[in-house]
């Protein structure tokens, strides 16, 4: 990537759910720099739309991800449900690849009241079946699983940076909000983000921070974490201090913000990271 994208996560609320046609054109219209489109009930998406997003992002040089769908757990108790967990993600890369996706996101598991250890190496087993059926696809859209808001969702930024080494298509997606919400109230000042972005960046290489992919939203939280997404500026998250540190470091790729006034926070996200 040559600079920090910042993108929408979804259709702009303006586009009334009036399709992508309408949509993309108010992102451009806003000189945002794309979408992450969330497959959050399922992976739906038909040839002919593909295609459209596909070509109007080239043409208009602009970026997308994919979000999977949110019904995916790779440390379920239920072997089907498992197995139904990796084809979902294998859906989300199939249509990522034909759309021109950068990479493709998902929450991947859950604890389940079992050791961390033993949840790591069951989402291993999981994460080495998907990349191997990819492989042979030739499908090299990147593969993020997601930082998690709950201490009862695998995903700590440690859990996905380790996972991060054993494949070479796998990179982490960092959700700076998610992280605050996890640990109720921490990593929120510009040190903290510092102290992640080096984390991230000695454990995997410089190739991570030129090929970044982050989420951030105002965030309500408790002492069990994430509650739900909220403005920005209605809620205590330091995104400035956050966009300060992504200069500092020069990192390149995506943000995507997930608040819910989608593209208006993505607007003040991308204006005062300009500003710097």
């Amino acid at each position: 990537m040559e600079k920090l994208n910042i993108v929408t996560a979804g259709l702009p609320v303006a586009s009334q759910n009036k399709g992508y046609e309408k949509g993309l054109k108010i992102i451009k219209e806003m000189n945002l720099d794309g979408l992450e489109i969330e497959f959050v009930h399922g992976v739906k998406m038909n040839e002919q739309t593909q295609n459209f997003v596909k070509n109007y992002m080239k043409e208009n040089n602009l970026v997308v991800t994919c979000h999977a769908p949110f019904y995916i757990n790779l440390n379920s108790k239920e072997e089907e449900k498992i197995d139904s967990s990796i084809e979902r993600i294998l859906e989300t890369a199939r249509v990522g690849k034909n759309i021109g996706a950068y990479s493709i996101t998902f929450h991947a598991a859950f604890y389940m009241g079992q050791n961390p250890e033993d949840v790591y190496n069951t989402v291993y087993n999981s994460m080495e079946k998907i990349v191997s059926v990819l492989e042979k696809e030739d499908n090299k859209v990147w593969i993020r699983p997601e930082t998690t808001g709950k201490a009862t969702q695998w995903g700590t930024f440690e859990e996905i940076v380790k996972l991060s080494k054993e494949f070479k298509t796998v990179l982490p997606c960092i959700d700076f909000s998610h992280i605050h919400a996890r640990y109720n109230g921490l990593y929120n000042t510009y040190d903290d983000f510092s102290k992640i972005i080096e984390y991230i960046g000695n454990e995997l290489g410089n190739e991570v921070l030129n090929n970044f992919h982050a989420h951030l939203a105002g965030i309500d939280y408790g002492l069990k974490g994430e509650k739900k997404h909220l403005i920005l500026e209605e809620s205590d998250m330091n995104y400035k201090d956050l966009l300060k540190v992504f200069k500092e470091f020069n990192i390149k790729g995506v943000l995507v913000c997930e608040s819910p006034n989608i593209e208006t926070d993505t607007k003040i996200l991308k204006d005062y990271y300009m500003s710097l």
